[in-house]
Parts: structure tokens; C-alpha cells; sequence
């Protein structure tokens, strides 16, 4: 590309060399746009047939398109303000102070995330729904919690101890509970049993 581009230089008058120097770096930036615009149509295509596969709730999709955005977006930018002469040195520096900001921010907040992820595994291996009985259980077969499944947002699972949405008790459970413990799940006719048994 550089050859090509002293060729022309060469090639033109002065003139026209200097227009060149303007609208290559402009073509460039316009190209890297339309390929991150592309990159982001291609993401949320794929997120909306996740979320048809496999149940998704909106949650999940909007948070996963925003953090694709960022990263999408802010590596463009980055390299369009390399295409027009920002030091690789000056974005470097600039990114690893990013990175270690956003490192420590990830660890301050990694119960938090931690329960996101626990979320999303819970509606892609379909472990429960919403109206499911289930029951945690100790590592020796204990029966630690039971309920019907009312809620499952991105931080908690809400089951319904006893009663009715205005009249009961209800629980909330943080998501990384399910994969910590065994957990007991009802079907059929043994749901209806097991929700008469907590007064659901």
C-alpha cells in the first residue's frame, strides 16, 4: 500500500499529491467504520437467533450487544486515530491503563459477574424455568431450600416458599447457588405435589 502510495505521489501534481495525503487517511476511516458498523449488524443477528434458540431473556442480549459495541467501537476508534497519525506508543499506553483499570474494576466486581454467567448457563442447559419446583440440596442429600421458581433475573433466582405473589414468603437466590449445590428439580404430577407441600 505505502508503494502504491509514493508511486502516486510521484506520479501527480503537487497539488493533487496533498489531496491525496487528506483523503486516504479519510478512506480508511470511512472503511473501518463501515466494518465495525458490520461487525455489530453480525452480532446482533446473532444474539437475536441465541436468543430464539435458546430462550434468552432481553437481559442478556442487551448486555451482551453493549459490551460488544465497546469492543467494537473503541478498537475503531483506536485505529482510526492511528490511520491519522496518533503514535501507536500514545494508544499503547493509553489502552494498558484502560486494561488495568478494567481489571481491577472486573475483580472488585467478580461475584456480580460471576452470577451473570451462572444466569446465562441456567437458560442455556435449561436447568430450570420459571414455574419449576426445586429444591437445593447439602452435599450429604439434606434438603437445604425449596420452592417454585418465580423469577431468574441476572443476579438472583426468586422461588416462592409458601402462599402467593401478594400473600407467602419468597426467597432470593444468588445464581452461582445452583452450581454450588446439588439441586432437585420435580415434574409432572410430582410438581403439584410438591407445590401443595409448600402451601403454592
Amino acid at each position: 500500500m505505502r508503494k502504491l502510495l509514493q508511486s502516486l505521489h510521484e506520479r501527480l501534481p503537487g497539488w493533487a499529491a496533498d489531496w491525496l495525503d487528506t483523503l486516504v487517511p479519510l478512506l480508511e476511516v470511512l472503511l473501518i467504520s463501515l466494518a465495525a458498523w458490520l461487525a455489530m449488524r453480525l452480532a446482533r443477528q446473532l444474539m437475536r437467533r441465541a436468543s430464539r434458540t435458546y430462550g434468552l431473556p432481553v437481559n442478556f442480549a442487551t448486555l451482551f450487544l453493549r459490551i460488544a459495541a465497546v469492543l467494537v467501537y473503541g478498537s475503531a476508534l483506536l485505529w482510526a486515530l492511528e490511520r491519522f497519525g496518533v503514535s501507536g506508543a500514545v494508544l499503547w499506553s493509553a489502552f494498558t491503563g484502560f486494561a488495568t483499570v478494567a481489571a481491577v474494576a472486573f475483580f472488585a466486581a467478580w461475584s456480580v459477574l460471576s452470577n451473570l454467567f451462572c444466569a446465562l448457563l441456567i437458560y442455556i442447559t435449561r436447568a430450570f424455568r420459571v414455574g419449576d419446583v426445586v429444591e437445593l440440596l447439602e452435599p450429604g442429600g439434606t434438603p437445604l431450600v425449596k420452592g417454585r421458581v418465580a423469577d431468574i433475573n441476572l443476579v438472583y433466582t426468586t422461588l416462592r416458599e409458601s402462599g402467593d405473589a401478594s400473600n407467602g414468603t419468597s426467597l432470593q437466590l444468588p445464581n452461582t447457588l445452583f452450581f454450588q449445590r446439588a439441586l432437585r428439580r420435580w415434574h409432572g404430577e410430582a410438581t403439584a405435589a410438591a407445590g401443595e407441600d409448600d402451601g403454592g
